[in-house]
């Protein structure tokens, strides 16, 4: 479903200007020049520590949890020859790899997860942007549900496995740990908030019955309602999703979950916790083309 990051993730772990820092206990007086002009006399500037992740940072989406393949460095060589004309190497992508194909994505619905995809690229990116929005979602902090989501994303083949590995990966302690009840039950007057939202795909192999997809996702975590120590925070992340044509549709055999790329935050007044929780309730998700 990796899924900066303040108001309570990282804690402040930056120093504090001091003119008269005592350095080696001789009482000298530190001056800090600005960066660029030679450091202060003792060293280059030093950077500001890095913030700590917490554990809901580290979580992200559920793909973290999945034991999925890593995929080695895929992707690129050569000219639009060489890629199928989806892009240029080292070079800005080719129109028909960033533009929707105006194809209706889906025929039905397995459950509330779209399905019924076509048999080629385009299909093939439609169902790793479904897939990746269901597997990033609140409902699969809950065993049945999350069973349900496994099945109706995956290839029979490894759903078995998987669900078993998610269920001691869902253990009660890492509920807690996300401010959840242990059936998966947000604690009265809190809403509970994970949600992807896909901002594009990319084709990284596709041939017959197999491709790969990469799905670039920001994404929602975090609990909403007065009294939250866990605020709703956003993230950034890549998911990978190796896709098999099984049985008439596209299903996910393994996936994995890089972070970034990430853009610069930008200047919104961040929303109080009771707007966060009633614009999740409020808005609903989509199905997701290509």
């Amino acid at each position: 479903m990796s899924l900066g990051n303040d108001n309570g993730y990282r804690s402040d772990s930056g120093r504090t200007d001091d003119a008269y820092s005592t350095i080696g206990g001789t009482r000298q007086t530190r001056t800090r020049l600005p960066d660029g002009e030679g450091g202060d006399g003792y060293g280059p500037p030093r950077r500001p520590a890095r913030k700590p992740r917490s554990m809901i940072m580290m979580v992200g989406v559920i793909v973290l949890l999945i034991a999925a393949i890593a995929f080695a460095n895929m992707g690129g060589g050569g000219g639009d020859d060489d890629n199928g004309g989806r892009g240029r190497a080292g070079g800005s992508p080719n129109t028909s790899s960033t533009a929707a194909t105006g194809t209706k994505p889906v025929t039905g619905k397995n459950g509330t997860i779209a399905s019924g995809f076509a048999h080629d690229e385009q299909g093939a990116q439609s169902a790793a942007a479904n897939y990746a929005v269901a597997l990033g979602s609140v409902e699969m902090f809950k065993k049945d549900s999350r069973h349900s989501i496994i099945e109706a994303t995956h290839d029979p083949a490894v759903v078995e496995k998987l669900s078993a590995a998610l269920t001691n990966a869902y253990s009660p302690e890492f509920l807690k740990n996300v401010g959840l009840d242990a059936d998966g039950s947000s604690p009265n007057g809190l809403t509970f908030v994970s949600r992807t939202i896909p901002v594009g795909t990319k084709v990284i192999d596709q041939g017959g019955d197999t491709a790969t997809i990469e799905v670039w996702c920001t994404g929602l975590v975090g609990m909403a309602g007065q009294g939250s120590t866990k605020p709703v925070t956003a993230t950034w992340f890549t998911i990978s999703e190796k896709l098999k044509w099984v049985g008439g549709d596209w299903r996910i055999e393994s996936s994995s979950q890089k972070e970034g790329p990430t853009p610069v935050n930008g200047d919104n007044r961040a929303s109080t916790a009771d707007e966060i929780a009633s614009a999740v309730q409020g808005y609903g998700g989509f199905t997701y083309a290509r």
